[in-house]
């Protein structure tokens, strides 16, 4: 019988793996429509109306989708020159912490995101040459937001337990 902690750690690492497969999805596809487009303008003068603010939309949506893995892995930058004398256990006890951070400084990102896009809803306001609704970016930047804040509180409260199955790569 799996311990509760596995079997968190299974659900959260398999939502930031999904996370991370759109979001290289929509960079692909950003990376396409990019090539096509200037392909085009330096080709036969056509261009895609409005690359440059889909290329902006799909950006945004897709750092927020890759920051659950990265906060999975522990792949944030760390600066560990004033803890290179500390004991494991202090350096363990700090990782805690930091993840603690980590967490509420994305629960933040999420709560904050949510009411723009609440407020993105009712003001219907989009991008100035295609009308794109800016709702949807923030519908799509919340829920990962979200999936990070709640890997960072399992990994605070877990420690040396919650680690990714493929281990710490940075």
């Amino acid at each position: 019988m799996p311990l509760q902690g596995e079997s968190t750690l299974k659900i959260l690492e398999s939502l930031a793996k999904f996370c991370s497969i759109l979001s290289g999805a929509l960079l692909t596809f950003i990376t396409l429509m990019t090539c096509y487009s200037l392909i085009g303008r330096n080709t036969t003068g056509q261009t895609i109306v409005g690359d440059f603010e889909l290329t902006g939309v799909a950006t945004g949506a897709a750092i927020a989708l890759f920051m659950p893995l990265c906060q999975l892995k522990k792949a944030n930058i760390i600066v560990d020159f004033f803890t290179a004398k500390a004991s494991e256990t202090t350096i363990v006890q700090l990782d805690r912490l930091g993840a603690l951070f980590m967490a509420a400084a994305f629960a933040l990102l999420a709560w904050r995101t949510c009411l723009g896009g609440m407020n993105a809803w009712v003001s219907q306001s989009g991008s100035m040459m295609l009308g794109f609704p800016e709702w949807i970016v923030y519908a799509a930047m919340t829920p990962p937001l979200a999936l990070s804040a709640a890997i960072a509180l399992a990994q605070a409260f877990l420690g040396d337990k919650f680690t990714s199955s493929e281990g710490a790569s940075a």
